[in-house]
């Protein structure tokens, strides 16, 4: 195998510590002199930190307690008299328990979403051959750790750290975010554009926020998930170390880059506000932020590091490569359809928010449809009820009703998801005659049904959810004024137009940045694919040094087979 020179992986290290610190550079730039921002809201629990009482009823908890004063020193100002409270005092007791709850609701949801990464463990490992086992697994569990670094490190701040910074500003229903509010824009026909943000590295200084920290939390778990996707389509050939540096890249730049363009108050949102495309580019769990960031990663990895020895004919035609654990691949499936009603309810970020109910049944619909689609057509066309096939369309109808499942009816839900179901069985051959090897379909599942489920909100969107999304038109928590998001088949075309802006630049900008970075990774340490020699024995003992079954003759002739 051909050594990359020290010299070379030197610069390969030094590039990549340049991109960090032009970044850092950036942030800093940004943030002397600022430009006129909002002001800060008031913390709306009088608690930055975290660090008072935080019982619903804080404020009479403190009193009843005895307790004169809060750990700041300051006296309790409300409830002194509990059979006579003020107005004042019982606006302030009702705000706190207000954001409480949706506190707890968001937590609650983000470690759902968190097991989710079980699902995929199991749905990848199920999908590859028994002699790569306990890579594939190792892949899935560090990808946790690793990602969270970057997302820790630079990630949250450069997605979330110029949300108020923004017009647009950060989600009411955890205060507002104020404190966050350094955005790095361009200036374009008399408009400023958000590119990323610039506070809150390390969840320090203005990140150091009970609700920043809460929000930290949900959004690291969908950056987990991107992160996670593109382990299934370089399965079995996917050096270890190459895995480890890539991932940290995509929590640190890639993944955080375009959520800022579309979930922190970037040049996508804005589309609405600045350019008058209905509502901006709306995604609401993830359908493109999430999920076509991990399948198009996906699709550059795939092309770059070649498919498996043995996929093709010398002719090139594909050889079917069996998993080798289909009842491990089902649990999976299911671990992530459970896990999906905390992603896609949870986006709401608040329980107090009365469209979870129709969000989770939509989310269910959808995964049912997909699932039925994938299995019909497969039937159908194919002659045999694929499973790998079924748990695919399942997760296809998952990520396709992924951005519109606030603002579409069940029926359109139901149509969204049997349409996905197709479109991955469809995909997955389509991938592999174009001689691109994907192991488990994750280009398909989550690239090619991540565009579908941006369009599908462009044309299905009712207008009975959303006033007030991304800036445009009135909302408060007492009611809203103005029209809801609303797609193509409902009267606005522009909706489907942002949709469709966003869609190209989360393929543009993944693309570009999924081959610098894999490329620069692939430098760093000496290369993207294990040899020949490895790929045929099986990647376990020699890149994890110890089989991930023991006590077992696995006899497969395909495994062995170039």
């Amino acid at each position: 195998m051909h050594q990359i020179p020290v010299r070379t992986k030197l610069l390969a290290v030094g590039a990549a510590l340049l991109v960090l610190f032009a970044f850092y550079a950036a942030a800093l730039y940004a943030q002397s002199p600022p430009a006129a921002t909002p002001a800060p809201a008031a913390e709306p629990a009088g608690d930055p930190t975290g660090a008072t009482l935080t019982t619903p009823n804080a404020f009479l908890a403190g009193w009843a307690s005895g307790v004169s004063s809060k750990p700041d020193g300051s006296d309790w100002t409300a409830f002194k008299d509990p059979e006579n409270p003020t107005t004042k005092e019982l606006a302030a007791d009702v705000a706190h328990a207000f954001y409480s709850i949706n506190f707890v609701w968001t937590l609650v949801a983000g470690f759902l979403v968190m097991f989710m990464q079980a699902g995929f463990a199991m749905v990848e490992t199920g999908l590859i051959r028994a002699k790569n086992v306990g890579h594939t697994m190792a892949m899935n569990f560090m990808v946790y750790g690793v990602g969270m670094t970057g997302f820790f490190v630079m990630g949250f701040a450069l997605l979330c750290g110029g949300v108020n910074g923004s017009p647009i500003g950060g989600p009411g229903a955890l205060g507002g975010i104020a404190v966050l509010n350094k955005m790095f824009t361009i200036s374009v026909g008399g408009h400023d554009w958000g590119l990323f943000g610039t506070t809150g590295f390390f969840l320090s200084g203005h990140a150091y926020d009970a609700a920043a920290i809460v929000w930290f939390l949900f959004m690291m778990v969908f950056m987990d998930t991107t992160a996670t996707i593109p382990t299934g389509a370089a399965a079995e050939r996917w050096k270890y170390s190459s895995f480890f540096v890539f991932s940290f890249f995509i929590g640190a730049i890639i993944y955080p880059i375009y959520g800022n363009w579309l979930w922190g108050g970037g040049w996508l949102a804005e589309l609405g506000l600045n350019a008058g495309l209905a509502h901006g580019a709306v995604d609401y769990a993830g359908s493109s932020v999430v999920h076509l960031q991990g399948g198009a990663l996906a699709l550059v990895l795939a092309i770059m590091i070649g498919p498996r020895l043995g996929k093709f004919d010398s002719e090139g035609r594909p050889r079917p490569i069996v998993g080798h654990n289909i009842p491990m691949a089902v649990i999976g499936t299911f671990i992530l359809a459970f896990g999906w009603f905390g992603f896609n309810a949870g986006s709401s970020l608040a329980g107090t928010d009365g469209r979870i109910g129709i969000i989770a049944a939509n989310t269910m619909l959808a995964s049912a449809a997909g699932a039925i689609g994938a299995t019909v057509y497969h039937w159908w066309f194919h002659k045999k009820p694929d499973v790998s096939m079924m748990c695919n369309g399942m997760l296809a109808g998952l990520v396709a009703i992924t951005a519109p499942c606030s603002f579409v009816t069940p029926w359109a839900a139901y149509l969204i998801g049997l349409i996905a179901g197709v479109l991955v069985v469809v995909s997955v051959y389509f991938w592999e005659r174009l001689g691109i090897d994907d192991p488990v379909g994750a280009i398909s599942v989550h690239g090619v049904n991540g565009v579908w489920g941006m369009l599908a909100l462009g044309l299905f969107a009712d207008g009975t959810y959303g006033a007030g999304w991304n800036g445009v038109g009135f909302s408060s928590y007492l009611g809203t004024a103005g029209q809801g998001v609303t797609g193509l088949f409902y009267g606005d075309g522009k909706q489907f137009l942002a949709e469709v802006i966003a869609s190209v630049s989360c393929i543009a900008w993944n693309v570009a940045a999924g081959a610098f970075f894999f490329w620069l990774t692939g430098l760093i340490v000496g290369g993207n694919r294990v040899s020949e020699e490895i790929e045929r024995q099986g990647l376990d003992v020699p890149e994890m040094g110890a089989p991930g079954y023991t006590g077992l003759r696995m006899e497969d002739a395909e495994a062995l087979r170039a």
